[in-house]
């Protein structure tokens, strides 16, 4: 397993934050390579991205959820194995920091060459870029949310 760690500052509160990663649809919005995201139920979601040319599909459900500090969620069928947490810290009224934590199997000779590259580290680097840009962009918000606890 390989292991991803980034965080970016966003000049929005921490509950518009969490709020708007709550909503899995827009993903594909600010997530190079994420095509659709189905909410199937509370915990339960359906991916379908592409990168670097390589499609796939999988199924991630969300193991933890505490309304504005942390989503934790696992893979649990499909072609991609990963697990990760994002976390929301609150640094004033109007700044939160979102930080991720990710493990991944990279398959595949490609993959884990891209992997040694630094390739996963620079495209969670580029999506926390967007959104910032994407959340920032709509005056601080979000889209809707779920303020549900798992």
């Amino acid at each position: 397993m390989s292991k991803v760690e980034e965080s970016v500052e966003v000049e929005v509160p921490v509950c518009a934050v969490y709020d708007q990663w709550t909503r899995f649809e827009t993903f594909p919005h600010f997530m190079d390579g994420v095509e659709r995201i189905e909410q199937h139920t509370d915990t339960l979601t359906h991916w379908v991205t592409e990168i670097g040319g390589v499609r796939r599909e999988f199924d991630a459900v969300v193991t933890e959820q505490i309304p504005d500090e942390r989503i934790a969620w696992t893979t649990v069928e499909g072609e991609a194995r990963q697990a990760g947490v994002v976390t929301f810290h609150r640094l004033d009224e109007c700044r939160t920091k979102v930080m991720l934590q990710m493990d991944f199997a990279p398959e595949g000779l490609a993959e884990q060459v891209g992997d040694k590259a630094g390739f996963v580290k620079r495209k969670v680097t580029g999506d926390l870029k967007r959104f910032k840009s994407f959340i920032e962009g709509r005056g601080g918000q979000e889209t809707g949310a779920w303020r549900g606890a798992v």
